[in-house]
């Protein structure tokens, strides 16, 4: 399964000429989700990758520069003629701001809108994964979201299946498939079984130790980065976290690559960076419309790719 993530929107709070408000688009085999939807998602997804039917939408929190998007998005997707259902997932709450604010601004649609609260450590199915919510700190209810793959069978041995007596063809798929075969076993020819990737994203939030925990040995930990540890109080008041702590849970957590988010007009991406790499060198900032390729582990590591847009 071909996995990535597009930075839609890296800002927090407020967009600004380079960057907009949060979203992140997981693209996983055939299926299209989006975390976040800030003011301006649509635009920032037709200025690059073009405005995907999406399979779902998942929001961290309450807060209006991380929801704002919805309407504009639900009322595309309806004038287009979308007919395939759309979730909208959040935490408590979101439902009745869905019900009370947005609803009544986009009217019916001609499609369905399937839109819930998830609990607390709640899964949503999808082909070869799910989506995870985990609640972590901020000064309202939010959630993190973790991406969790399916684990997969382990490598088959062709060579040890011959010498045991099995033909090669339709016989070597069935005892991949877990049958036996002339006396056979999948596990005598099967190796031990690999771990399905792993993507967390934070959200907005403080450090905290559900992120750490999901975020246990992920191919990719998207962290929120709001300050740098001069103002570490200011952090704390506003339920965020520095460079530097999210660097501290990455490394806590034994991540492959920290991508951090929601930057701060305070600062310049590179002392966000720096900051962190002090502590975590595997860390990126990625820029609006950069993306990250997640491979299985014995194909490479997770790599950040850098927009180059086409030259009109």
């Amino acid at each position: 399964m071909d996995l990535s993530l597009l930075f839609a929107g890296t800002a927090g709070s407020v967009p600004t000429p380079k960057r907009g408000l949060p979203a992140i688009l997981l693209r996983a085999g055939g299926e299209r989700i989006l975390f976040d939807c800030g003011e301006g998602t649509q635009h920032q997804l037709l200025r690059s990758v073009g405005l995907p039917d999406l399979d779902a939408i998942f929001i961290t929190h309450l807060h209006l520069d991380h929801w704002l998007g919805l309407p504009g998005m639900i009322k595309s997707f309806d004038m287009r003629d979308r007919d395939s259902q759309l979730e909208i997932f959040g935490p408590p709450g979101f439902m009745a701001l869905f019900q009370q604010v947005i609803r009544p601004i986009i009217g019916r649609t001609k499609y369905r809108l399937d839109v819930g609260d998830l609990d607390p450590h709640e899964e949503i199915g999808y082909d070869g994964f799910v989506i995870q919510g985990f609640p972590v700190k901020h000064r309202v209810e939010a959630f993190g979201y973790a991406m969790i793959e399916d684990d997969r069978p382990g490598r088959f041995d062709a060579q040890r299946a011959t010498e045991l007596g099995v033909t090669p063809g339709p016989d070597f798929g069935r005892l991949q498939r877990g049958e036996t075969v002339d006396g056979v076993t999948p596990d005598q020819v099967m190796g031990e079984g690999r771990p399905g990737r792993r993507i967390v994203y934070s959200g907005d939030t403080m450090p905290c130790q559900t992120t750490e925990v999901y975020a246990a040995g992920a191919d990719v930990l998207i962290h929120e980065a709001t300050f740098l540890e001069d103002e570490r109080a200011r952090a704390r008041e506003t339920g965020h976290s520095t460079a530097a702590q999210a660097a501290r849970l990455a490394l806590d957590a034994k991540v492959k690559l920290l991508a951090l988010t929601h930057l701060s007009t305070r600062y310049f991406p590179r002392e966000i960076r720096d900051e962190a790499r002090a502590t975590f060198e595997n860390t990126v900032v990625p820029r609006d419309f950069d993306a990250i390729e997640v491979p299985f582990p014995e194909r490479g590591e997770p790599q950040l790719v850098k927009y180059e847009p086409e030259a009109s």
